[in-house]
């Protein structure tokens, strides 16, 4: 039964309430001075409280995404294998056929509904993978999504541009469609003629968990850096008609992925050309769940730091949009340091809401205006 299961949630919210029931039920019975009756009552107390906070747990890891699966909890899931499928199916020119991709294997599709049906030529399609690093030997789940233009005749002569879209820490790329509704607002810009159409690949940027690797090669670590700028680029391309090099990819996230969408497209301009951060910051953190992310390396420190970029090394041409509010967000003067810390031939754009603060609510207000700006700094081959 997986950790986000509802029928989990239902059993511990049941099991909490029976705790109760059986307290009250055994209490008279415990009332008695002998050490026995005292240490009975000592245990239904405490199964009581713990039978509570797991539901309470659980309830509140179903909301906001903490973990996806009991290895992610226990921290178990980084070195499992990986099998690692070279196709992805047959089916008619018009419909999706992936090429052979070494790195990209298959988990099956996820539903779109509609008054359309959801018929690829109308909605698009979200296959949920898992992408295999080469180089880095990381690998990750996530979805793909492709829209309608990519099904329609004529479109297999097409190669559109792609979005990586990534979560914070340690984040559930499945909440990038059912609390931010990626696809869902992807394709309302695309129809209404607002954005061009667009593939998303929707991930998690913990790719070691329960480690935050705020994105980084960590010197004899998991090397996360190199999973995003070149495995998955790699992957995504050899497994999809989608566009290459830095005029066609993009990345968009929200808290970590902010940053470490900003750090991308500033270190790696040569492979993503415009970046988008919702609520992200300027460093690494450094905390429990990152441990030393630079082996003591000063010089690797200053490299992640994307304020002490902008002020000691050369920026690059690239297009950043950056998004904070004024009130409720703990990160909007320094986005406006960073604003002001921009030189050209770096374009730094922004969306600064009067009020906010670090949720899905205030991302969702964000995204029709941010997603299509993404698009709109990519080319289509």
């Amino acid at each position: 039964m997986g950790l986000t299961s509802r029928t989990l949630l239902i059993i511990a919210i049941l099991a909490a309430l029976g705790c109760v029931v059986g307290t009250v039920w055994m209490w008279p019975r415990l009332a008695r001075r002998h050490w026995a009756a005292v240490l009975g009552r000592l245990g239904t107390l405490m199964a009581t409280q713990l039978a509570f906070l797991a539901a309470l747990g659980l309830a509140a890891n179903g909301y906001f995404g903490f973990y996806a699966s009991w290895r992610d909890l226990l921290g178990t899931g980084a070195d499992q294998p990986v099998a690692v499928q070279n196709h992805f199916g047959t089916g008619t020119p018009a419909e999706h056929t992936a090429d052979p991709a070494p790195g990209v294997e298959p988990l099956g599709k996820v539903p779109l509904t509609g008054p359309d049906g959801g018929a690829p030529r109308e909605a698009g399609m979200i296959e949920k993978v898992r992408i295999a690093g080469g180089r880095s030997g990381l690998s990750s789940e996530g979805y793909v999504y492709l829209p309608p233009q990519y099904f329609r005749p004529g479109g297999q002569h097409r190669r559109l541009p792609v979005a990586v879209v990534l979560t914070g820490y340690p984040g559930d790329a499945r909440n990038l469609i059912t609390r931010l509704d990626y696809p869902g607002v992807a394709l309302d810009r695309i129809r209404a003629g607002r954005m061009q159409p667009t593939v998303l690949v929707l991930l998690r940027p913990t790719v070691a968990p329960p480690r935050d690797t705020e994105c980084v090669d960590v010197p004899h670590g998991p090397q996360a850096e190199t999973y995003f700028v070149r495995d998955v680029p790699q992957a995504v391309a050899a497994a999809y008609r989608v566009a290459t090099g830095p005029r066609s990819w993009g990345v968009i996230g929200d808290s970590t992925g902010g940053y470490c969408a900003l750090k991308f497209a500033l270190r790696h301009p040569d492979v993503y050309g415009a970046a988008v951060s919702l609520s992200g910051y300027y460093h690494a953190a450094h905390d429990a769940t990152t441990g030393d992310l630079f082996g003591g390396s000063v010089r690797l420190r200053r490299e992640n730091d994307l304020m002490w970029r902008l002020r000691h090394l050369p920026v690059p041409e690239v297009s950043l949009l950056v998004a904070t509010s004024r009130e409720g967000e703990g990160d909007y003067h320094a986005t406006q340091r960073f604003i002001a810390a921009a030189t050209p031939p770096l374009r730094v754009s922004s969306i600064i809401l009067g009020s906010g603060g670090h949720n899905f609510r205030t991302w969702r207000q964000e995204l029709p205006v941010a997603l299509p700006w993404l698009a709109e700094h990519l080319r289509a081959g």
